[in-house]
């Protein structure tokens, strides 16, 4: 039937689909505005030129991760329970960590109207990305994945995450406009 073929494709608790697609490609813009403002920001001979880059090659593989479920092989290594049902919650949430830290100096130095959109956006994506996904996991290992209250969470959590990523696509896309001397 057609609801059949139509909502595996368009349903935000499938992979390898339409939202997904959207998905991968909003952290792919996210990466390539990002190594955008590395060159400008070099060019101007400002700061942070690495924080930038390595941000943008960050978003790039976020995008790959998104197109190809990379971190969910993560969580094979190793069997947890619970509301880490999904372990790769853990290394990712060590990484999410370490790298703020890593860059609270970045932040810092960031317009004020940039550094809180940054913030809304980063926990945007990370509460859809990491937080949720701890109660999805405890649901999932007691209900199943097959249920509303599973599809629900999950809904809200991938929503989160589109949410977050656009935000911060709309927030860097501003920030290249405003790049002392320009992107030549």
């Amino acid at each position: 039937s057609i609801k059949s073929l139509l909502l595996p494709f368009f349903s935000l608790s499938c992979e390898g689909n339409f939202p997904t697609w959207c998905a991968s490609l909003l952290l792919s813009s996210c990466g390539i505005v990002l190594l955008l403002i590395a060159a400008g920001v070099r060019q101007a001979g400002a700061g942070f030129v690495r924080h930038w880059g390595l941000l943008g090659v960050t978003f790039l593989y976020m995008s790959l991760d998104e197109a190809v479920e990379l971190h969910e092989h993560l969580g094979e290594i190793v069997e947890l329970h619970g509301i880490l049902y999904f372990s790769w919650v853990v290394p990712a949430a060590l990484i999410v960590f370490f790298i703020g830290i890593a860059y609270l100096r970045f932040l810092r130095h960031l317009p004020a109207r940039t550094r809180w959109r940054f913030v809304l956006a980063g926990a945007l994506y990370v509460g859809g990305a990491l937080v949720l996904e701890l109660p999805l996991g405890w649901w999932a290992e007691h209900s199943g994945r097959d249920n509303l209250v599973y599809g629900l969470i999950d809904w809200v959590e991938e929503t989160l995450e589109l949410i977050g990523a656009a935000l911060f696509l709309a927030a860097l896309v501003e920030y290249l406009t405003e790049i002392p001397g320009g992107l030549r």
